[in-house]
Formats: structure tokens, sequence, C-alpha cells
């Protein structure tokens, strides 16, 4: 009478995970992928099985294969989802083609909508592009709300596709401001900014200056535009206050602040100091001020290759005044240092100055480069970079960690992928089996399992799945975030749209061509933000990439073409957790 055949222990590998399995070597390829089926989820028509000649089939006889005990099997494959069964969408598929303008332009992908140019206004265009970079911004102007009075303007789509609405608050340069934006968020065409022009005339007239030629309106400078929209702001945009402590109820509601205070303005504390011996010696001491500002400058002389420069040399500034010690004009030193960083620092490069010689407006064609991050903490007091430098330091250290992470977790999908292709690779060079070769194996297998000295046994390597890593990754960022905000002082945490790093993130740029301060053409690069989870209202990964606006068109440019413009102005946001304009 035969013995039944006992089971065999034996591994199967299946994306990093090890399973042990009992393989009855009475049955068929079919009942062992129905037992994998069990453990792993994948179901049989979507395993494969990698076995000596290939892969193992349905009508295997899993006795011939000639199995050891603990012999491996490499498994690919994924489930196929919820049990292979079809579920509705829990929300109605719409196509573009059935969806509004307005909807289209909010899909994620969408071209943003550039501006029409109404005749020399591509410097107003550039500048209302890169301030729309800002969203906290955005969230303000929807709250604004225009002083009352003034005449009712047009409705209905005629006034909408000309930039007519709102036209009663029409000299309210902020309201007007809030419409643009709203209806560039509807659409993906060039729109025109007639009403916003006509307030930005109207509350400033040298933008309605005449070409000397007197053809259509003159060109004017982005900077200057930059400046006066933000002064309005800055007078009309309020945002409320958490009143001080001891203050009834009623005094702390009606505190305001303004929104350009607290996100785009930086406070300077300078010393003033005559640069004559003489001076001193009659006993005239330096004078303290403290001063807000509302952009960096850079300035640009024949020494200045680097944004750094420029800016070292505009906070030592020289100033010839009168000199009451001396009673005579003097030359002063004026040495400014930063006490307060706000999130959004915007850069100007002073490229047009005026000639004396000449007596006319030129612009400086030197090449200065700019980074894409900006460490601004040498350019602080003394107070400020005490809680500053620690807050930097341990971000760079968060970013190096999150970014060792990411290479580990390619580096290990590399390494996947080289062992399945090289067991593939082996199966499909030895070809199938042959009678003899199994039986040869049998035959060494009935000798024992055991292994001589010196026998070399390969590493078993175990690989985690996506799910692990990302988990992991998650954990070590949370761990390093928490790290980060402890080393925060509570003077910066109070301070609402202020910096905490002293890093910046270049997040816009403003840039001039041409050789002529009076002529020449403005254009704007913004980031591209990553696209918003619609349930979770964050913000995905971003891809690196820029928006170029050159008035109504729009389009897509490559991180390096910034590289290229080393000239003109820049934003820069601050960095967290997450002009020039910088971002914090």
């Amino acid at each position: 009478m035969s013995s039944i055949p006992e089971p065999r222990s034996v591994i199967v590998k299946h994306q990093g995970k090890r399973h042990d399995v009992e393989l009855d070597t009475t049955s068929t390829g079919e009942t062992f992928k129905y037992q994998l089926f069990s453990l792993t989820g994948v179901e049989p028509e979507r395993q494969k099985i990698l076995v000596k000649g290939g892969q193992l089939k349905d009508d295997t006889d899993l006795g011939k294969l000639g199995v050891k005990p603990g012999h491996t099997f490499m498994m690919m494959g994924t489930p196929s989802g919820a049990a292979g069964t079809v579920q509705a969408p829990k929300e109605k598929i719409r196509f573009l083609e059935d969806m509004s303008e307005a909807e289209q332009a909010q899909q994620e992908g969408a071209t943003p909508a550039g501006l029409q140019n109404l005749g020399n206004t591509c410097y107003m265009n550039s500048t209302l592009q890169t301030l729309r970079a800002i969203p906290e911004l955005q969230e303000e102007l929807q709250l604004y709300k225009a002083s009352a009075g003034g005449p009712p303007g047009p409705s209905g789509a005629f006034s909408s596709a000309f930039g007519l609405d709102g036209i009663g608050a029409s000299m309210d340069l902020t309201a007007s401001l809030r419409d643009l934006y709203k209806q560039m968020s509807e659409t993906q065409e060039g729109f025109p900014p007639l009403m916003f022009l006509n307030a930005l005339r109207t509350a400033f007239p040298q933008f309605a200056q005449r070409a000397k030629d007197g053809h259509g309106f003159a060109q004017q400078d982005a900077e200057e535009a930059w400046s006066q929209i933000v002064s309005q702001l800055r007078q009309k945009l309020k945002i409320k206050e958490n009143g001080t402590a001891g203050e009834s109820s009623s005094q702390q509601s009606q505190q305001e602040a303004s929104f350009i205070d607290q996100y785009l303005a930086g406070i300077f504390e300078a010393v003033m100091e005559c640069d004559e011996p003489e001076a001193k010696e009659k006993g005239e001491e330096p004078t303290e001020s403290t001063d807000s500002f509302f952009k960096l400058d850079c300035h640009i002389s024949k020494d200045t290759n680097h944004l750094r420069d420029g800016v070292v040399e505009a906070l030592a500034e020289k100033i010839e005044k009168n000199s009451a010690t001396l009673g005579r004009n003097a030359v002063y030193t004026k040495t400014s240092r930063i006490a307060r960083l706000p999130k959004y620092l915007p850069v100007h490069f002073v490229r047009f100055n005026w000639r004396r010689d000449i007596n006319k407006k030129t612009k400086i064609l030197r090449k200065v480069t700019f980074p894409h991050e900006f460490d601004v903490v040498e350019f602080c007091t003394d107070d400020l970079k005490t809680l500053l430098v620690p807050v930097r330091d341990k971000m760079r250290d968060v970013r190096k960690e999150v970014e060792d992470v990411e290479r580990a977790k390619k580096r290990q999908k590399r390494m996947q992928k080289e062992q399945e292709d090289a067991v593939t690779i082996e199966t499909k060079g030895k070809g199938p089996a042959s009678e003899s070769t199994l039986a040869k194996e049998k035959s060494e297998n009935a000798k024992g399992s055991g292994k001589k000295d010196g026998d070399a046994e390969m590493a078993d390597v175990e690989y985690k799945t996506d799910a692990q890593i990302e988990a992991e990754r998650a954990a070590s960022i949370l761990t390093a975030k928490k790290a980060l905000l402890a080393l925060i002082d509570p003077k910066l945490q109070q301070d609402i749209g202020g910096n905490q790093t002293g890093l910046y993130e270049l997040r816009g740029v403003i840039t001039h061509q041409g050789a002529s301060a009076d002529s020449g053409h403005y254009t704007s690069y913004v980031k591209k933000e990553g696209a918003k989870d619609p349930v979770t209202g964050k913000r995905k990964e971003e891809d690196g990439r820029w928006w170029w606006f050159n008035d109504d068109k729009v389009s897509e440019v490559e991180a390096e073409k910034i590289e290229t413009l080393s000239g003109g102005g820049e934003l820069m946001r601050d960095v967290e957790s997450q002009a020039t304009h910088f971002q914090s």
C-alpha cells in the first residue's frame, strides 16, 4: 500500500511579504493559486507565479515540479479591487463639454486666465498676475465690502464679458481688484481688465500719462504699479485682530489690522551716523530709527553679481544731508537691519535710475543672478537672528530627512524590480525541466537538505510595501514637524503673517524685456501650485513647472527657464512646513 505524500512547506514572496504555504504535491497549479488567493487577495487569473520553465499553469502537476521543502516561489499580481464587483460611481461623471466656462476654469490642470493688453498695460498685467499668487490675498479680497454709495453699474453678460461688473465701485481700487480676480477665476481666456485700469488711473493719474508721440498711453514702471496698488490695499484691506489683554470685548471687536502690514510688510531698525570724524569729535551721536518696508531693494553696481550683493549694498546706504553739528551738508551712512520679516517678501532689482549727466532715465543691463531659496537671516537684527537660526537649521534637517526617505523609497523599488527581472530571466533561461533533471533533483533532495560547511546562502531580502514606506515617511515627518514647532519662539508663533524660518522660496518673477527704460515689454512668471484635493483641501506635490504670463498668452515653462531671467524684479514666499516675489 503506497503512502500519501506529505505536504511540503514552501515560501511565497509577494510585494515584499513572505507567506508560508503548505504545498500539496498531489494537486494542480489551480489549487495552489486558490491557496494564495486566500492569503493575498489576488485572484487566481491575476496571479503570475514563476517556476522553472516560465509561469505556473492551472493544469500543472505540482508533484512533477520537484519542489524541495523551503523552496521559494516569486509571485506577482495585484487584487482587482472590490472582489470583482462593479459599482456605480459615487458622483455622476461630467464631461468637459457639459461644463460651463467657469466650471472648466476650476478643473485640475486648467490654464489660468491671461489679461488683455489695453495699450501699453503689460506693466499692470504682470503685476496683477504676480499679486494673484498670494492665496491669503485672494481670501481677504473675497471678504472685502466696498463702501456704500456710487452709481449702480450695468449687469448681464455684456458687462461681464468686458470687465465692467461692479462699475459702481469703479473708484474703489480694492473692490475692482476683487471683482477682477473673481472674473479671472471663471475663464481660461484672456480677460480685459477695463474696470481695474480705470480705477488705477483714477487713483493714480500718473498711469494715465500719454505717450510722447501722442499715440495712446505711455509705458509705465511695474515696480511703481506694484507699490501704488499695495499702498491702496494697505489702506483699504483690513482684517480683524484679537484685542490685547485688559480690553473690553467691544474694544477688542473693533480692532483691525492691515492685511498688507501682516503679510507683506517688514520692519527695519536703522542707525544713521556721520562719516566725518569731525562730527564725532564734536559729540554728534548716531541716531536710531524704526521704519516699515514693503520690499527689499537690490542695488546694482559694477560689483553686483548676485542678489545678496545688491541687498548688502542697499542696507548700508549713503545719504547726504545737513549736519547741525558741522553746520553744513555731510555724508551719512544709514545701516539697516531687519527686525520683522513678512511671509511674502518682494525684492526690487533697482535697474532703472536717473542719469543726471544726460538728464534721462536709463536701464542697468548688468546680469544679476538670484536663488530659488533666499536665506535672509544675515540681514536681521541680533535679536531676530537668535530666534530664527535654530528653526532655520532644523527646517533644513527636516527637508534632508524627507529627501533621504524619498531616495530610499526609489532605491528599494529599483532593487525589487531588478530582483524580479533577474528571477524572470533565470526561469526563462533554463527552459522546461526534463524528466532526468527532475529525477536528479529528487535524488539530491533524498540525500538530505543539510548544507555543508562553507556553503553560501543567498540573503533573504524582504522589501517593504508602498503603504509601509508611506506610513513610516508620514510618521517621520510628523515627528520632525513637532520638533520644529517646539523650536519656534512664542513671539514668532503669535506674529500672524510673519516669517518663522528666515528662508524664502521663489514664487514669482516680473521681468522687463528691452534695453530702454521708457519702452520694452513686461511679462511675469508664477510657480505652479500643486492640485488641491477636493476632499481634504490640501495641495498635492508641485511638479516644479511655472506659468508664463505674457498678457493674454499663458503657457507652461520648465524651472530652467527661470535661471535665464537674470534681471527684472521678483516675489518670494517664506518657507514653512511648507518684485522678485519670495514666499515663506
